[in-house]
């Protein structure tokens, strides 16, 4: 700064000339317009009523009729790498976000780490004046960086954010969610009991924020990136808005896809011609089988309507009436956002973009789900376990999701779902984007092909902002999106993207000039040998659906599209391939802050530890034990070691004078034991719980004996399976002397956050050394002792 000083220093200051130009904070020219960014999840190209959907999504039609939407935009089909095409505008595995960053492989392409040379619009925009606040899921931070004494580089704050409030991970429960503020954890500012949901509670954030920064400066531009967790699982949402729907979807999935598809022509999304797939497009999954042998994936098969009993159908049903009440009561909150920036007259000049970051899941398998944690541990969903939890669905006892045959409805009128990179089902999303003071058309359909890396240039293009050759002194890579502008006004403009490679969890496609090739590889099936795969050729620009595979009568054609996707996929760095299935991915070792130890000392008081860097306790034995005063006369009660939830979790606590421990497994089953004597009283007692490990049934589903012990003597035992994944995919971690988030049981005395009184609790010590008991708690009193 010194050197662009343009006043005069001299001896005294009457005699200098100030220049303040260095030294102010960047000022965007006077009108620019606002940027708000609306990235839903896991919606489908039919899930809204805007593209054709059976789902009440006034809000968000109503930007549209501001606007334009396209029928031709698509994502990476899967969280993290769309988003960071969405704010970079470079391609997923540019970005090294090859999979989910919970998923990352330790490889450029997939390491879960967007890198400096690939800013993110929010730290190309506040260098220019903007204020910038994200508000929601994030999804952008490696696993092994999301707690608090990891670098907080690539927390939102760390790449262009002033202000956040959300969840890190893949997803939350919508019920009890794992919040940060800025850069640290907090609690849900109220309960559910009470009202709280957590849309409502980032909608209220993003309105603040919006106000901090308008009531100061009206005229400062703000970046909002504003990313629900809706409509991702678990599809939790108030009664109230269920019921809405109920008896809307009892046609089944298969009637609801010709609805949809018939709205959709009238709507103009799709051609008249749009005919619909077969629920299983790549076959009946038992009769295709891998290079060697292996099984097509069993979770990505859909149950034709025709062949379930009724009662299975009204479970269905259900789950897509729960789905649908999700996405309207998201939408609500939308509304809330929209109706605010009106309010303060500043909507006709702020750019809405609102988008899909991939399609509808199918992650809830032909059953559907009501834990999906069973799905990231490779455990199937049973159709009997599910009817149990009919009148739970959307509440605070499930963590649910529907069926594949809903994803594929949500999907209309494509094939397959979210984590299919081949298919559009997968890839093919909704983009709305308003703008009144710079976009004539309203209510109008764009047909012109576009990518998730295109919203950047459009939105720098829009804002006369050139692309950047350096962000915070580093050289940046070029952005490889193109501007969609030419569009907004232009319905017959030719597109200006030719070329989008595909590549996600072994699927694989290229898009070129109107045609399309497409391999049939299953995602995380575990197949490998992606030499051997089987391509497709699809002419997209007149079969949209991917129903005529033209690669017999057009070999050449998908001989130059096959070469073209190894020349992309080398430019984008996108090798090697991952197909493992998604326990292997979830299970595989990642880099630590520390090294893992055979012992864990946590304290009471502190943040949250999350699961990554928490101990591991799966598939082996451990010892968990508590050391505490107990007065004489005092009636302690509550937690002393919490971690996961009822979906998955375990826990050590004190009720009726007793020392309990609750292991949940995945959800299915909670394994109570329950000591036979009262607590004893005095200083320095250890309360533990010792898991011996005697075998595995099946492999990785650790079996044994869980014992109970007041010092040496044992209190308590009973037979303990433990799971073989996590307990969950992001949030719910460990705690001390409370339960935060969702109780692992409903066990518990008193109420949230079931917090120890009655008792001083000191510290709590895991051991997974695999020593004997006995051997651990005389070491424990020695080194209590010497403490």
């Amino acid at each position: 700064m010194v050197n662009s000083f343009r006043g005069s220093v001299n001896l005294d200051v009457r005699d200098s000339v100030p220049d303040w130009a260095p030294y102010e904070q960047p000022k965007a020219p006077e009108g620019t317009p606002n940027v708000v960014y609306i990235v839903l999840d896991d919606v489908g190209f039919a899930g809204l009523g805007c593209y054709g959907g059976m789902i009440d999504t006034p809000n968000i039609d109503r930007i549209a009729a501001r606007g334009v939407r396209y029928n031709e935009w698509h994502t990476t089909a899967l969280c993290s790498p769309t988003r960071s095409c969405l704010l970079t505008g470079r391609n997923h595995t540019t970005n090294g976000m090859a999979c989910i960053t919970e998923g990352a492989a330790g490889f450029p392409n997939g390491n879960g780490h967007i890198p400096p040379e690939c800013a993110t619009l929010a730290e190309v925009l506040v260098e220019r004046g903007f204020s910038t606040a994200a508000v929601g899921k994030w999804h952008l931070t490696a696993e092994d960086e999301m707690n608090m004494a990891s670098t907080k580089a690539n927390w939102p704050l760390g790449r262009g954010f002033e202000r956040f409030y959300g969840f890190l991970g893949a997803e939350t429960n919508q019920w009890y969610p794992d919040l940060v503020h800025d850069n640290h954890p907090v609690e849900q500012p109220y309960s559910p009991e009470e009202g709280y949901h957590l849309s409502a509670d980032l909608t209220d954030k993003a309105i603040t924020y919006i106000d901090d920064v308008k009531s100061i400066a009206p005229g400062r531009p703000v970046f909002l990136y504003y990313a629900l967790g809706c409509a991702h699982a678990p599809h939790h949402v108030p009664k109230e808005w269920i019921e809405k729907y109920k008896g809307r979807f009892d046609a089944g999935y298969e009637g609801a896809r010709e609805t949809m598809l018939a709205r959709q022509k009238e709507l103009g999304i799709v051609s008249q011609d749009t005919e619909l797939p077969p629920v299983n497009p790549l076959g009946i999954p038992q009769t295709r089988v891998g290079p060697n042998g292996e099984a097509f994936p069993a979770l990505d098969e859909t149950t034709r309507w025709d062949t379930m009993t009724t009662d299975e159908q009204v479970l269905s049903s259900r789950m897509a009436e729960v789905y649908a009440g999700f996405l309207s009561h998201g939408d609500h909150q939308i509304g809330r956002l929209v109706d605010h920036l009106d309010e303060i007259g500043q909507l006709d000049n702020t750019i809405i973009v609102v988008v899909s970051d991939n399609g509808a899941s199918g992650e809830g398998g032909p059953n559907g789900s009501v834990n999906e944690m069973l799905f990231m541990n490779g455990i199937p969903d049973t159709m009997a376990n599910n009817m149990t939890a009919l009148d739970e669905l959307g509440g605070l006892k499930t963590y649910n999701h529907y069926s594949t045959g809903w994803a594929m409805a949500f999907n209309t009128p494509f094939k397959m779902w979210k984590r299919y990179a081949s298919f559009e089902g997968g890839t093919a999303d909704p983009c709305i984007i308003s703008w009144p003071a710079g976009i004539n058309a309203k209510n109008e359909v764009r047909e012109q092909y576009h990518h998730a890396i295109d919203i950047v240039p459009t939105i720098l293009d829009c804002l006369d902002v050139a692309e950047p050759a350096v962000v915070r002194g580093v050289t940046q890579i070029p952005i490889q999106g193109v501007s969609m502008r030419y569009s907004f006004d232009g319905a017959d403009e030719p597109s200006k993207r030719d070329t989008q490679f595909y590549s996600m969890l072994g699927t694989r496609a290229i898009y070129h000039d109107g045609w399309k090739a497409v391999t049939t590889h299953p995602a995380i099936g575990g197949w490998g040998h992606f030499e051997q795969d089987t391509w497709e050729l699809y002419h997209s620009a007149v079969d949209r659906a991917e129903l005529h595979d033209l690669a017999a009568e057009n070999p050449a054609k998908l001989t130059e599209l096959i070469g073209l996707w190894f020349y992309e996929a080398g430019v984008n760095h996108a090798f090697p391939l991952d197909d493992r299935t998604a326990l292997e991915i979830f299970l595989t070792p990642r880099p630590q802050l520390v090294p893992a130890r055979n012992r864990y000392i946590y304290r009471p008081g502190g943040a949250e530890v999350p699961e990554s860097v928490a101990v591991n306790i799966r598939n082996r034995s451990y010892t968990i034990a508590a050391q505490v005063d107990i007065a004489e006369g005092s009636t302690p009660q509550g937690v002393l070691f919490a971690h996961g939830s009822r979906f998955g979790g375990h826990s050590l606590y004190v009720k009726d004078n007793r020392l309990v421990y609750v292991y949940s497994f995945v959800g299915i089953t909670e394994q109570r034991i329950v000591a036979t004597e009262d607590l004893p009283t005095g200083t320095n007692l250890l309360l533990s719980a010792s898991f011996d490990k005697t075998g595995e049934q099946p492999p990785g589903v650790a079996q044994g004996t869980l014992s109970l012990y007041y010092g040496d003597k044992k209190v308590g035992e009973g037979h303990l399976q433990t799971q073989p994944g996590k307990f969950a995919i992001g949030g719910e971690g460990l705690n001390i002397g409370r339960d935060g988030g969702a109780p692992v049981t409903g066990d518990y005395p008193g109420d949230a956050p079931w917090a120890l009184t009655g008792a001083i609790l000191h510290r709590v010590a895991v051991d997974v050394s695999g020593e004997p008991f006995v051997d651990l708690e005389r070491e424990a009193v020695a080194m209590f002792a010497r403490e």
